[in-house]
């Protein structure tokens, strides 16, 4: 099938997804000079823009899908494209049509566990408190300060299990008083809304709105910048702003004004890692680097591609759920400058990243060369 739609049709879909944006372009190759895809195989979204303008775009191809939505090509284009808005209007029309690519492919049994379990590991529902398990982590309940939302990876993968339950030992040692959803929580539903699924992200959002409300929630404390991006920025769209604050604001609080005794020493070399969706998304820069300067002996290092150039881990916009050839993966990359610069660990803010860094981390020829941890994990270690 060359095309699922005359010119008219698609254009037409295009626009009402907000592609007007797309006939801004004059062409200028600025994205395709950014995008980290370009590190590791040919790519452009100049010409995904250029076809979708002329409705020519092939909605069976891989190219659509390849976009993780780092935000580092609308910094840099001097038309204001919106080049991620644009890029999620054609896979809504691919979702339409139910037309999924074989790398896309597993976009459609994450929206089956969505729809069943409320998350995109097909998790039973009833397991998702399970990483509290001996924390004295209370449910929430109205009145609470703070409902923590660790979201669905930190909730049932093995590895981001720790990351809760090290920010639950950290909000134990501060007092705050706070609760967790536990059943009652769905996913934020941002990455299914990237991959087009318009529909299913409207669904959660709104079951997770009705929660919030119906519990009185008014402040919610995230781990994932994808969490964090949603609740702040787009659940706003259904009328209703809840005090959104990521934990790496929260760290720098807590320790701004002495509710967390750091008391241990770290004496490694640390390289922090910028989200794109903590950083170059909403400009959470400083937060992160505030809360791990006081540790003792720890020594904070800068990586090449920092801040609001950060290279991207390559889990946005879906691809956490999609396959990576090897040799194409940006935490590869990634790894390899930390060590450059001397790193013992690579530490970050972000359950995406963490995934995709330990799996890089497995691929190198001495795996116990570079830590990955979580800064929420490294505070955990000095407090007492």
């Amino acid at each position: 099938m060359e095309n699922v739609a005359d010119y008219k049709e698609i254009v037409d879909v295009i626009k009402a997804n907000g592609g007007e944006a797309f006939k801004l372009c004059y062409q200028c190759g600025l994205c395709d000079v950014v995008c980290p895809w370009n590190r590791v195989r040919q790519f452009s979204m100049r010409k995904i823009i250029r076809e979708a303008t002329f409705g020519m775009t092939d909605i069976e191809s891989d190219n659509i899908w390849l976009c993780t939505t780092c935000g580092i090509c609308p910094q840099q284009c001097p038309r204001d494209v919106k080049q991620i808005e644009s890029g999620v209007s054609l896979r809504r029309i691919a979702t339409e049509y139910g037309v999924f690519p074989t790398t896309a492919k597993p976009v459609r049994g994450i929206s089956a566990s969505l729809l069943g379990k409320g998350n995109p590991l097909n998790e039973d529902r009833e397991k998702r408190a399970d990483w509290a398990e001996g924390l004295s982590v209370n449910t929430f309940e109205e009145g609470m300060a703070v409902l923590y939302f660790p979201g669905c990876y930190l909730s049932y993968d093995p590895r981001l299990k720790k990351v809760a339950r090290a920010t639950a030992k950290i909000l134990n040692k501060a007092g705050l008083d706070y609760g967790i959803l536990g059943t009652r929580e769905n996913c934020c539903g941002e990455s299914i809304r990237k991959t087009g699924d318009e529909e299913l992200f409207k669904r959660l959002a709104r079951e997770n709105i009705k929660t919030f409300v119906d519990s009185g929630v008014k402040k919610i404390l995230v781990s994932s910048p994808h969490c964090y991006h949603t609740f702040k920025n787009e659940y706003p769209e259904f009328m209703v702003n809840f005090e959104v604050v990521h934990i790496a604001q929260f760290l720098a609080e807590l320790i701004d004004a002495g509710k967390l005794d750091i008391t241990g020493d770290y004496a490694r070399k640390v390289a922090y890692h910028d989200p794109c969706y903590l950083g170059r998304h909403n400009g959470i820069y400083e937060e992160p680097r505030t809360a791990l300067k006081p540790i003792p002996g720890l020594k904070l290092l800068e990586m090449p591609e920092t801040r609001n150039g950060s290279l991207c881990c390559g889990g946005g916009g879906g691809r956490i759920w999609m396959e990576t050839m090897k040799g194409e993966r940006f935490s590869d990359i990634r790894l390899e400058q930390a060590l450059s610069i001397g790193a013992e660990v690579l530490a970050t803010s972000c359950p995406y990243c963490i995934s995709h860094f330990e799996e890089s981390r497995l691929a190198l020829k001495d795996s116990d060369s570079l830590e990955i941890k979580d800064i929420t994990e490294i505070i955990a270690e000095v407090i007492s």
